[in-house]
């Protein structure tokens, strides 16, 4: 199955503490999300990633902020089962390759997606959505790109989310507003819940 597919929401955490990491994956979860992408910008990050494929088997986790070559190794020695990168350098993408696990790179511009389309990729973080133009730009390059599919990541809610999902070249988003409290399952499954009813033809 694809990256895109396998869930309307990715929920894209920042884990300042490991022992938060499977409570988190499990109230995820239970609200029907049974993807999550850690992001590697604190130093319980791989250890998190770790404590979750371990632990929570029944969740796909991933590594986010990939934007070094060491970090793909670490991730893939951690347990994660994609990675994805907020930007697209040759170093980066070579080392995530070389891991042989799926990669969701990140594209800003046309050129960027274009470059990525010759490496063979089609499907791609759009990152930061919000801020690099958000629907309306997805909208506008739906048709000279109609090969690519993204995932658009940054500043994205709740209330924004069925708008880009709605658009025919998004297959999910990535949304940090899921874990916004990542001491609070309860809060995370409700909205997990939420999140999981989304749907691309919203």
């Amino acid at each position: 199955m694809s990256l895109l597919d396998v869930s309307p929401v990715v929920p894209v955490v920042v884990i300042e503490e490991v022992a938060h990491a499977v409570p988190l994956a499990r109230a995820l979860l239970r609200g029907g999300i049974g993807v999550v992408e850690v992001t590697l910008r604190t130093p319980a990050a791989l250890e998190a990633i770790r404590a979750i494929a371990a632990e929570v088997p029944e969740t796909l986790v991933g590594a986010g902020t990939v934007t070094a070559p060491e970090h793909a190794k670490a991730a893939l020695e951690a347990g994660a089962g994609f990675l994805v990168t907020p930007g697209s350098t040759d170093l980066v993408l070579g080392a995530a390759a070389d891991t042989g696990l799926p990669v969701l790179p990140g594209a800003a511009t046309v050129t960027e997606a274009m470059r990525l389309a010759e490496r063979g990729y089609t499907e791609l973080k759009f990152f930061p959505a919000e801020a690099a133009g958000g629907v309306p730009y997805l909208r506008s390059i739906a048709g000279p790109l109609p090969g690519l599919r993204f995932c658009p990541t940054g500043g994205i809610s709740a209330a924004s989310a069925p708008g880009y999902l709605a658009l025919p070249n998004v297959g999910c988003v990535g949304g940090s507003w899921l874990t916004a409290d990542p001491a609070d399952p309860a809060k995370i499954e409700a909205a997990a819940h939420l999140a999981a009813a989304l749907r691309a033809d919203a």
